[in-house]
């Protein structure tokens, strides 16, 4: 080694020390390489879980760069008699300079040890929603889906987004804990509609499509209840009824997992529409304008009254 290290010395016209302390550093790099690569290709071999697999590779990555520059460290600051002084020295001037990207670091050990959410879950936070597609120590990124009314469907923009925000902003999990979701369609018939029909066809549609989703949630609240206050609300799909300027307002009301909002809405609403198709007596409300004669329309009673007063006038 004494001879690699003089020749590389003279080569580079530094002290042999220095040229040591070289060596000694690319072995220590190769070595961590070397072993993060075999690790990772035993870890290849025994799952083909591609979660596992990048779960691993994040980590890996992570305790493989923690554990060069601790090494790397001694080497070349060997001087320095305590590693919590070295590391003392070091942090300081980095917290000096980098203070926001500190805050990013703070942020990702906050998602490890709290795992507000994880890779695989939507989530909300900062103005914008999506499904988390990977954490890094300073970022992590979103594929963003598109609003409600798109049916939350993947817009096909990635946003980065520093992990210091979780830090000052509230984070809304959509998946974490319990993966289902309330999602309501309106649907409004006319007021000479057979609202209670209407209603009935609603409910046997709503619960034909949500009911294995409600007896999953059931599940999803159980095991929820294990780490979450939850109260056991009833999760069967429901029909709601209001009245609206325009006609009779039913509010189809059922869980559904948060990915298959678009397509559940989509068959419901297909079904909805072939279901009043077949029925004469419901019409679809819509807005418009219309003039009321209450003596054409009105209820018997009423009509008998304005009709009286009109006569009374004539005369």
């Amino acid at each position: 080694m004494s001879v690699v290290t003089r020749t590389i010395a003279n080569a580079l016209g530094i002290a042999p020390d220095s040229a040591s302390r070289i060596i000694a550093s690319a072995i220590t790099v190769v070595a961590v390489l070397v072993v993060r690569w075999v690790l990772l290709w035993i870890v290849g071999r025994r799952t083909q879980d591609s979660g596992m697999q990048y779960r691993w590779r994040k980590w890996s990555a992570y305790v493989a760069a923690l554990a060069g520059i601790i090494v790397l460290g001694r080497i070349w600051f060997s001087g320095v008699q305590s590693l919590v002084t070295y590391l003392g020295l070091v942090s300081a001037g980095v917290a000096i300079a980098l203070r926001e990207p500190i805050a990013n670091v703070f942020g990702w050990i906050f998602l490890s040890s709290r795992r507000s959410f994880v890779v695989g879950d939507r989530i909300s936070v900062a103005d914008f929603t999506g499904d988390v597609i990977d954490i890094s120590v300073s970022t992590f990124s979103l594929l963003e889906v598109a609003g409600l009314q798109t049916g939350e469907q993947a817009s096909g923009r990635i946003i980065h987004v520093p992990n210091g925000v979780i830090l000052s902003q509230p984070v809304a999990n959509y998946t974490q804990g319990f993966n289902y979701i309330w999602n309501e369609i309106p649907i409004t018939v006319t007021f000479e509609s057979d609202w209670e029909r209407a209603k009935t066809l609603l409910q046997s549609i709503t619960s034909d499509v949500a009911t294995d989703a409600a007896a999953e949630a059931e599940k999803w609240i159980s095991r929820a209840g294990r780490y979450f206050f939850m109260k056991r609300d009833a999760v069967s799909p429901t029909v709601y009824s209001r009245i609206v300027g325009d006609g009779i307002e039913l509010t189809l009301r059922y869980m559904c997992e948060p990915q298959r909002r678009r397509s559940t809405t989509q068959e419901i609403c297909e079904r909805v529409l072939r279901a009043f198709a077949a029925e004469d007596g419901i019409d679809f409300a819509y807005k418009t304008t219309r003039i009321f004669r209450q003596s054409e329309e009105g209820k018997g009673t009423l009509k008998s009254r304005v009709l009286g007063e009109e006569d009374n006038d004539s005369a």
